[in-house]
């Protein structure tokens, strides 16, 4: 499989509760240097597949669209119906869609099939699962979507370790490993080839994130040496 982007990119996500705000943090995240925003649309209150897609339209730079479901930590109150109807309307004008793995399987396929990229994601907010168990996700992923995703929880340096030997032996895969512990694959990710890592701007998306300029920092030194 070919890797779909050159380098990593590095990502903001956009995490407010109203499209002014959220136009605005989109601003000021691509000033301060992001790659990529990734519009959790899960925070916005009241959204609609109308006005999301009017939004993105007006941030105007390369975006990934998540609506991410309650049971991985998402924050969408609607229905299910709901959630996929927004983001078959984002899959629109979107660069990319994350979905997660957990989706009815029909429903995934939709929002597969309207994407440009997507990404199929999984999210263990407990514990770092064994290597074998992430491979098979993994793998999973990569025959529904464009990229695999998973951010799991480690409990100890060696959980962490898990993660970067995944991230290895696959190509176009989001691995990220959580919390302090974790915090450092953010930015080692892109040694491995990573597509994407999250890094914030004013609020984090995840236990662990780094901010911008300490991510590019980072990765920037790693890769020249």
């Amino acid at each position: 499989m070919k890797q779909l982007f050159n380098k990593t990119r590095i990502c903001v996500p956009i995490l407010e509760k109203t499209y002014e705000s959220a136009l605005e943090s989109s601003k000021s995240s691509i000033n301060a240097g992001a790659d990529i925003l990734e519009l959790r649309i899960d925070f916005i209150e009241n959204s609609d597949p109308d006005a999301v897609k009017n939004l993105i339209q007006e941030i105007n730079f390369p975006l990934i669209a998540t609506n991410r479901r309650r049971e991985e930590n998402g924050f969408f109150k609607g229905s299910e119906s709901d959630r996929i109807e927004i983001l078959l309307e984002a899959a629109k004008v979107a660069e990319i869609v994350d979905i997660e793995l957990g989706t009815e399987l029909d429903n995934l396929n939709k929002i597969v099939k309207k994407s440009k990229l997507a990404i199929v994601s999984y999210h263990d907010f407990e514990k770092t699962p064994d290597k074998d168990f992430l491979l098979e996700i993994v793998n999973k992923e990569l025959k529904l979507g464009d990229i695999a995703k998973f951010a799991v929880m480690p409990k100890t340096m060696a959980d962490t370790l898990i993660v970067l030997n995944v991230l290895s032996e696959v190509e176009n895969t989001v691995a990220i490993s959580m919390g302090d512990i974790g915090s450092y694959t953010r930015v080692v990710a892109p040694l491995f080839g990573s597509p994407l890592t999250f890094a914030s701007y004013e609020n984090s998306s995840a236990p662990g994130q780094l901010n911008i300029e300490t991510t590019r920092d980072f990765i920037n030194k790693l890769l020249i040496h």
